[in-house]
């Protein structure tokens, strides 16, 4: 049976509200969340863009069962490795044991801010393994001197260690980011449901290990009303990664989206109420060997119908879903 996420996408709701929509996600009985982390939102209709880390830390006192996950945290420009590294054992002893650390090589749109420029997607790549290795030393307790093609750590250590470490999971697009996740972490993310990222996770050392998906939806039981919000805060989507991990701007974005129509939008996210939309958006990932699906309501003040409704009709059908 796949394992259905709920994510708080700080893109569309502010730090107290999406406290409350975790909190609300766990009642309704979600296996797991996840969490973007960005500085920006993709378009200026979102309209939020809080700490992640601050949110996943009160979240973390705010629910007791839900695990939590950052979808995904660049740990090689906006941040450092080091730094990341703590962060994330401080949410480990605060979740208590309930945080996974999900890794990514990043967006322009979030990571241009500190003015170090945006390299090639071959060097992200490269940062993006040396910044894993870094984090994996230090999650090893070790008193870590790295002087690295990319990063250097001096006399660094973890002083507030949990016992198990969080899982680490890297996000994949290709052949190259499928061989670093298999051989260097614990779990793969992906946003799409090819078949072909398992194998070459599988390929590389990932073979047992959970591999998590993500899908935008978006409620109402008014479906032209969905299809509206989506057009106006999730036509984005429609671009790809190789597209989206290079805009710098939500001027960016909305120059990139503005022949997207509401129908282009309504033909790759389930808009309304209908169940079987829902669920044959899940599908091809389910198909494609996922083991795990966070899915997005899109708007941030929608969330609450939604849960309900997730609660008694949606999450029933959806782990009915078994692989053909």
């Amino acid at each position: 049976m796949v394992a259905i996420g709920y994510t708080m996408m700080t893109e569309q709701a502010g730090p107290r509200e999406l406290v409350d929509h975790v909190v609300g996600a766990e009642r309704a009985g979600f296996d797991f969340s996840v969490t973007s982390d960005h500085y920006s939102p993709w378009l200026d209709s979102q309209g939020h863009a809080p700490y992640a880390w601050s949110v996943l830390g009160a979240a973390a006192q705010a629910t007791t069962r839900i695990p939590l996950m950052t979808y995904v945290t660049c740990p090689t420009t906006r941040y450092h490795p080091t730094v990341v590294a703590q962060k994330a054992a401080t949410m480990q002893l605060l979740s208590e044991g309930r945080f996974r650390l999900g890794l990514g090589s990043g967006e322009n749109l979030n990571e241009h801010v500190v003015g170090n420029g945006w390299p090639a997607a071959h060097v992200r790549l490269e940062m993006l393994e040396e910044a894993v290795d870094i984090i994996h030393a230090l999650f090893a307790g070790e008193n870590v001197n790295h002087h690295g093609t990319h990063f250097d750590v001096e006399n660094a250590k973890l002083w507030d260690l949990p016992r198990t470490p969080p899982p680490i999971g890297v996000a994949v697009s290709g052949k190259r980011s499928c061989g670093i996740a298999g051989r260097l972490a614990d779990l793969m993310i992906a946003t799409e449901p090819r078949s072909q990222l398992i194998e070459d996770f599988e390929e590389h050392g990932g073979a047992g290990k959970p591999k998590i998906g993500q899908v935008p939806v978006c409620f109402d039981t008014d479906r032209d009303a969905a299809i509206a919000r989506a057009h106006d805060q999730f036509r984005w989507f429609a671009g790809g990664w190789k597209v989206n991990s290079e805009l710098p701007g939500t001027e960016g974005f909305a120059g990139a989206t503005q022949f997207v129509r509401p129908e282009d939008v309504a033909e790759s996210i389930p808009c309304g109420n209908d169940v079987d939309r829902f669920v044959e958006a899940v599908r091809p990932y389910v198909e494609a060997g996922f083991t795990e699906v966070a899915l997005i309501q899109v708007g941030g003040d929608h969330q609450k119908p939604y849960l309900e409704w997730a609660e008694r009709k949606l999450l029933p059908a959806l782990r009915e879903l078994r692989p053909s």
